[in-house]
């Protein structure tokens, strides 16, 4: 494209025009340079009203008004769930299966109707039978403008799954490096090490398929001054995963950061 381009003016500007179309275009896994153009972009403004303390209920049963307005929030339908709020629905019941109003619209990532269950006082940190709470199912899905809005409600990121991970971990083993960088944004334990005997780093470099998102992801960690050399529970460390899996970009970053 240089040797085109003998001259400066309006062809050099339609030159750069496509050469930034066709990098589009390209999207995630056309080479190594994507690893640079997947970097973390700012993060987004946070559109929730500061939440409020919700009224203790002493355990009372639920009633058929609060088990609509978990459907409606799993369906995301925010009319529905601001009319149930002022009809008295609460946001802390729990359905058969320990979901809330909020853990159910957090599946779904309706953010405007997260946003009214907190400001009525819903607790991002209760978790269900499979403990997933609001906050994890943003840091596993890829949420970012839900994580932020959990956070700013109090999010606890000492939190753990069923696993005994961390939403870092979960973030982690997806590739999410958005999420990734926003965490470490908070002091959540990076080497943190879950029932599995596993980190974030070692999930990243088992799990990922090395293309630019994991690339990213494991950069990330590295910076926040993630134990390279931690091993899994067999003594496999992320460099040894990495080579085995020929992943050349991440076992190169992994090198140079001292792995072994």
């Amino acid at each position: 494209m240089a040797r085109v381009m003998k001259s400066p003016g309006m062809a050099a500007v339609v030159g750069i025009a496509i050469w930034l179309g066709l990098a589009i275009a390209a999207g995630p896994g056309s080479g190594s340079g994507l690893a640079q153009a997947t970097t973390p972009s700012a993060t987004p403004e946070r559109t929730c009203a500061p939440p409020v303390a919700a009224t203790p209920e002493n355990d009372r049963m639920p009633t058929e008004r609060d088990l609509h307005l978990i459907e409606a929030a799993r369906g995301g339908d925010a009319a529905a769930v601001e009319r149930l709020l002022a009809d008295g629905a609460s946001v802390s019941t729990q359905d058969a299966t320990g979901q809330t109003a909020l853990i159910a619209a957090a599946w779904g990532n309706h953010l405007n109707v997260a946003c009214a269950l907190i400001a009525a006082g819903a607790d991002v940190n209760i978790q269900d039978e499979t403990q997933q709470s609001a906050y994890l199912v943003a840091t596993s899905e890829g949420y970012l403008e839900l994580l932020n809005v959990t956070l700013d409600a109090g999010a606890d990121v000492r939190s753990l799954d069923s696993y005994r991970g961390t939403g870092l971990i979960r973030a982690a083993e997806r590739g999410h490096f958005d999420i990734v960088a926003r965490l470490l944004e908070t002091d959540i334990a990076v080497d943190h090490v879950n029932r599995l005997g596993l980190t974030a780093l070692l999930e990243a470099v088992m799990f990922g398929d090395g293309g630019p998102r994991y690339v990213e992801t494991v950069r990330l960690l590295l910076a926040a001054g993630a134990d390279v050399n931690l091993a899994d529970s067999n003594g496999a460390t992320p460099l040894a995963h990495a080579q085995q899996r020929g992943f050349t970009e991440v076992a190169a970053l992994l090198e140079t950061a001292g792995g072994r």
